[in-house]
């Protein structure tokens, strides 16, 4: 993903609750290339790349 989609994208993600507990199980930008990558291709999500 490109850096002018991220800029668009960003702001419409709600944050991150600070009192969740533990890590983000994965970067914001990372799960929405992943989501993208499959509506492209649309291989089934049991294949997407890890």
């Amino acid at each position: 993903m490109d850096g002018d989609l991220w800029a668009l994208t960003d702001p419409l993600l709600p944050p991150w609750p600070q009192k969740s507990p533990g890590p983000r199980p994965v970067p914001d930008r990372l799960c929405l290339q992943g989501i993208l990558y499959v509506f492209h291709s649309g291989i089934p999500w049991q294949l997407l790349p890890l």
